[in-house]
């Protein structure tokens, strides 16, 4: 990417500022997700990081700002704007989509030399397991009914809450399914994946497909729920994520 400056104001959150904290965590929302969807995983790790959230642009406060074309484009995006934040030790945390554009994101970390700690994957299969849903063509209620499926929430039948999201939930997901994995493209810190056991966007195995692709340690723990388990059962993979970083700070 060019050289010229990236406008980082509006990208990153901070609900619990932990200046003093061992290791920063930078979150990685889901398709259609804002940051302050992450409030809660904020709080909790917040004794153990300085958790940062990406705010992704089209919705919330940033509803204006235009959505970004491509994975890639966007992982350019982010890589700069991470670059200018070297004051802690880093950790990404993506899940979903998130788990994939937190991937690209640690690669070209990586090859800037940055040591990541760690990266965590979460409720999605690894970057070379392509599924050509074409989500991102359905019409509107297809679109309203895949959410609903993954989710369980039905905010998404109030019209004026739909037209309101449903733009940034079909950006994200037309990044998702046009992006491609780079083969070789491996990372070297340590790598943990976290799935439910009931999602049906990626199975345990399918989860497991992520330790090839870091020459690091690989850990995966399997929790209770569907796609979105930090919702419906949220202790046991926050205790789990508060106990691996605090392994990393250390």
């Amino acid at each position: 990417m060019s050289g010229s400056p990236v406008e980082t104001s509006g990208w990153i959150r901070r609900f619990h500022p932990a200046p003093a904290a061992p290791v920063r965590l930078v979150c990685f929302p889901h398709a259609g997700g804002s940051a302050s969807y992450y409030f809660p995983v904020s709080k909790a790790l917040s004794s153990v990081a300085d958790v940062q959230v990406l705010q992704y642009p089209g919705r919330q406060d940033r509803l204006a700002v235009p959505f970004t074309e491509s994975m890639d484009e966007l992982a350019d995006t982010v890589t700069a704007v991470l670059r200018q934040r070297p004051d802690l030790p880093l950790a990404l945390f993506g899940h979903s989509m998130g788990a994939t554009l937190a991937f690209e994101v640690a690669a070209r970390l990586e090859r800037e030399g940055v040591d990541l700690l760690g990266f965590f994957a979460s409720g999605r299969r690894a970057p070379a397991s392509v599924v050509d849903e074409q989500v991102h063509s359905a019409s509107d209620a297809q679109l309203i009914s895949h959410v609903k499926k993954l989710s369980g929430n039905n905010a998404l039948d109030d019209p004026d809450i739909a037209d309101m999201v449903l733009p940034a939930i079909r950006s994200d997901y037309r990044s998702t399914e046009t992006y491609r994995y780079r083969p070789g493209t491996r990372l070297t810190c340590p790598l943990y994946a976290l799935t439910g056991d009931n999602d049906p966007q990626v199975s345990p195995v399918e989860a497991r497909e992520w330790g090839e692709y870091t020459t690091g340690p690989f850990e995966m723990e399997v929790f209770e729920g569907g796609h979105f388990f930090f919702d419906t059962a949220p202790r046991e993979p926050l205790d789990y994520m508060a106990r691996r970083l605090a392994d990393l700070a250390a």
